[in-house]
């Protein structure tokens, strides 16, 4: 519409000014430059008045759809407290000024059309008033004054048109320029021109010297001076309070952050001189919060790799402690998978998210808490059938709990972004505090001490 418009309407208005000013008598030429002025300065006003209004409105539905989206995730917390009219009224809040504004851009753009319908009626009638003193002077022959309002509405008209599109156009202009935006913002983790091949003689090796991190704009540091080695066929547990940095560490390894300091190497080589493509299909990631697509359960499992074999698939699943509650279900591995995973419970999300780094089949395991929404007996049959397809892979598991990572052959204990405690958990209960005052919170010593020999 606006190329038909904007490209249609100047060819129009063009050629009825250059008929007005060579076919007709151009003493009334006048008349057309004050129908432009008046159209011009009607537009112009009624744009400088909403145009604010236009970027207004687009925040205030930002903020309407932020209410909505964050009453309808909360909703079990909302009833659970009785919060319900608070939050009507916050929504109707919301709701109210985006109308309003609404109303006042509506109002004020509904009074261009009758506006601008006036200045041409008047303006024909000027034409019919002067063309007829004229005419009755035998100035000017009654054909070139019917002419003059022919060509001069077709000038009026082509000004119209592009009006009637300018109402559309501060909106779009607004809506393009945010767009643009998001668009226009590039990923600060970028590949190098010329990247490095993996060291494939120290496959799975995971090492962190002297690593230093904050997040962009921030003024501290969230980790600092992290020193510590995965090996290949090793576990290697991170454990530490809210806060201390565990999740951020796991998301330096696949490259979502780059380091601020220091080096990070996998298979030898820094991270930043691998290309992400090649740094990621050697990784597989279990994030914190199990995260579920729209399909089947198999295309869940299948997401590293569609082509590949329903024995693999399966392997994964049972490995996962999966495969119970998905030959429960009626269509098996074809069941289907609601938009989030909204359709299974929590732990079987997070099994399932399990099952699909497994299949992956990587040289580096990463679970981010991944078995925090399981019970203690699925978590230790996952644990023991995991170490038997682990045991030439290196594996990374951020726990909470003590007895997930008690068998670790190496745990990393963090407080306030820095490694305060490195060793096995017998090493680690005997000479560090932090360590120990998280074990105690947990387990008393008579139950450390079982699950130990254990």
């Amino acid at each position: 519409m606006l190329f038909r418009v904007v490209v249609y309407a100047p060819i129009i208005g063009i050629g009825g000014f250059i008929k007005v000013l060579t076919n007709s008598d151009s003493q009334m030429a006048w008349i057309i430059g004050i129908a432009i002025l008046a159209i011009v300065l009607v537009v112009g006003t009624l744009f400088i008045i909403v145009m604010p209004y236009f970027k207004k409105l687009q925040d205030l539905t930002d903020q309407l759809n932020r209410v909505a989206r964050e009453i309808l995730t909360g909703l079990p917390v909302i009833r659970a407290f009785h919060k319900e009219k608070k939050e009507e009224a916050r929504f109707g809040e919301s709701n109210q000024e985006l109308m309003k504004a609404n109303i006042f851009v509506n109002r004020s753009m509904s009074m261009m059309m009758p506006l601008l319908m006036l200045i041409m009626n008047s303006i024909m009638i000027l034409i019919v008033w002067v063309g007829g003193h004229n005419v009755d002077q035998g100035i000017m022959q009654v054909g070139d004054m019917m002419a003059f309002i022919q060509y001069t509405m077709q000038i009026v008209m082509a000004f119209l048109m592009i009006s009637m599109i300018s109402i559309m156009l501060p909106r779009a202009a607004v809506s393009a320029r945010r767009i643009n935006e998001v668009i226009e913002t590039e990923s600060q983790i970028k590949d190098k021109e010329e990247t490095k091949q993996l060291d494939h003689h120290k496959k799975g090796l995971v090492e962190f010297k002297n690593v230093s991190f904050r997040y962009p704009d921030a003024d501290t540091e969230i980790l600092s001076d992290i020193n510590f080695t995965a090996n290949p066929g090793e576990t290697t547990a991170i454990i530490g309070s809210t806060g201390s940095g565990k999740s951020t560490i796991i998301n330096l390894l696949p490259r979502f952050y780059d380091v601020t300091g220091g080096e990070l190497l996998i298979d030898g080589v820094n991270v930043k001189e691998v290309s992400q493509k090649a740094l990621r299909e050697i990784i597989g990631l279990v994030p914190q919060k199990g995260v579920l697509f729209s399909g089947t359960i198999e295309s869940n499992i299948k997401y590293a790799d569609e082509k590949m074999s329903d024995e693999k698939m399966k392997e994964a699943a049972q490995i996962a402690q999966a495969n119970e509650f998905i030959e429960d279900k009626e269509k098996k591995y074809k069941e289907p998978i609601s938009q989030g995973g909204s359709n299974v419970s929590g732990g079987q999300k997070q099994r399932l998210s399990i099952a699909r780094a497994i299949a992956k089949d990587p040289e580096i395991f990463i679970f981010d808490d991944s078995f925090s929404a399981l019970d203690f007996k699925t978590d230790r049959s996952l644990r023991k059938a995991l170490q038997a397809k682990t045991k030439d892979k290196t594996v990374i598991i951020v726990a909470q709990r003590i007895s997930t990572i008690m068998n670790a052959q190496k745990i990393i204990v963090l407080e306030e972004g820095k490694v305060v405690g490195i060793g096995t958990h017998e090493e680690l209960m005997k000479h560090n505090e932090t360590y120990q005052q998280i074990a105690l919170s947990q387990l008393s010593e008579e139950e450390l001490r079982k699950k130990g020999e254990e």
